[in-house]
């Protein structure tokens, strides 16, 4: 399976991956999805935004089911792990199970959540916030990439037949485990294979419009500008001494500068902030002192400065009851996390969720050199697969 899914999307000049939501690349792994449930014999499930759901249902097996799975849409230039390796591993799950011989006494899924990483629209996990209703479909409506492509229009466009909101795709599951590469070193000064999630840490993302006087680059003199550059490299700045400072996490990953003109001062810098912390009340703290500063700056360059949030979700504490019975079966230590995932949404919409995190050498992720060795990918295989024996038995 693996060696099937690692060509799509790969960019052979940087070695990173390129599947963003409802793109060639993507759809062609979405396509991949379906004919491997196919193969199985799993009868699929879909909710016209391009969740989808592959359900081994042998006879006898009843009630509401257990779904494992995650994504297959990369960041830009992503690594080959985050996302497939759970989808992967959840049809190695299912394969082993029967090669055991063991039949469940509910339905088993594997599940492909859409858009998880909020590369194109902006907004992380959009799939599964569409697919429980967590994002309001007028909202969603009004999305665009970054070339002005609505985000309905792209889902026609890759063959959906888009119905926005939530659905009923999640109505037949009782609890969710997701598989997913470690995206640190936890594990790696552990000298563990595979962890149990505690918690998904509170974060979000905020934009920044920096805006001044658009003007010569040779003529102006320094003392004459109103450049928004400026405030807007401060507060890079001073974000990364404030995240320092608060034991938080805080990036400018992103930046839109207008003309873009090597020899023109900008009229407008804009930058977008991703903000992490353990708890809410510190990435709240974070943001509103960075803003500050830079509005202090922008203010003392004659510069203005807006800033509007985008997108936050809370700590999610993974459910306690479930992960604590994932501890007891696979004797796995429980560690947090700083990244989003599909997991902290379903269980913010209430389905009980967990998850299994599976060691990472280079301790990268959302780049080429993210990686786990066959042997950890395996060993993530047989947890899932015990995970799986005595949750669906």
């Amino acid at each position: 399976m693996w060696e099937d899914l690692r060509p799509i999307g790969l960019n052979p000049r940087s070695g990173g991956y390129l599947r963003s939501p409802f793109t060639s690349a993507e759809r062609e792994c979405a396509a991949w999805y379906v004919d491997q449930a196919t193969r199985r014999d799993l009868s699929i499930d879909e909710d016209g935004q391009g969740n989808k759901i592959a359900w081994w249902r042998p006879e006898g097996a009843t009630g509401k089911g257990v779904l494992v799975g995650s994504h297959l849409d990369s960041v830009d230039d992503g690594g080959a792990f985050d996302g497939p390796l759970g989808v992967v591993s959840s049809f190695a799950a299912i394969d082993a199970l029967r090669a055991g011989g063991f039949t469940p006494q509910r339905p088993v899924g594997v599940a492909m959540f859409v858009a998880e990483e909020g590369s194109r629209f902006g907004v992380a996990c959009l799939g599964s916030r569409l697919a429980t209703g967590l994002t309001d479909p007028d909202v969603a409506r009004e999305l665009r990439d970054g070339d002005g492509v609505f985000l309905l229009d792209a889902m026609a466009s890759a063959g959906l037949d888009p119905r926005l909101g939530r659905s009923d795709l999640l109505d037949r599951v009782e609890l969710f485990v997701e598989l997913h590469v470690e995206q640190g070193r936890d594990l790696v000064d552990r000298g563990t294979e595979v962890a149990v999630a505690s918690a998904s840490w509170a974060h979000g993302r905020w934009r920044f419009d920096f805006t001044g006087q658009p003007n010569h680059a040779g003529t102006t003199r320094m003392e004459d500008r109103r450049d928004p550059m400026l405030a807007y490299a401060m507060t890079v700045l001073a974000a990364n001494k404030q995240a320092r400072l608060g034991e938080a996490r805080a990036t400018f990953g992103r930046v839109s500068v207008k003309p873009n003109a090597t020899n023109a001062i900008p009229s407008q810098v804009t930058g977008w902030l991703d903000a992490r912390g353990a708890d809410a009340g510190l990435v709240t703290g974070l943001v509103d002192t960075i803003a500050r500063q830079a509005g202090e700056r922008a203010a003392r360059d004659g510069t203005s400065l807006q800033v509007t949030s985008e997108s936050t979700s809370p700590t999610v504490v993974f459910d306690c009851p479930l992960s604590s019975r994932l501890v007891d079966i696979l004797g796995a230590p429980l560690i947090p996390t700083g990244a989003g995932h599909d997991a902290a949404i379903l269980q913010l919409a209430g389905i009980p969720s967990a998850m299994l995190f599976v060691r990472n050498p280079t301790g990268v992720s959302h780049s080429p050199e993210e990686f786990a060795e066959t042997a950890d990918c395996l060993a993530g295989v047989d947890a899932l697969t015990r995970v799986l024996r005595e949750l669906s038995a």
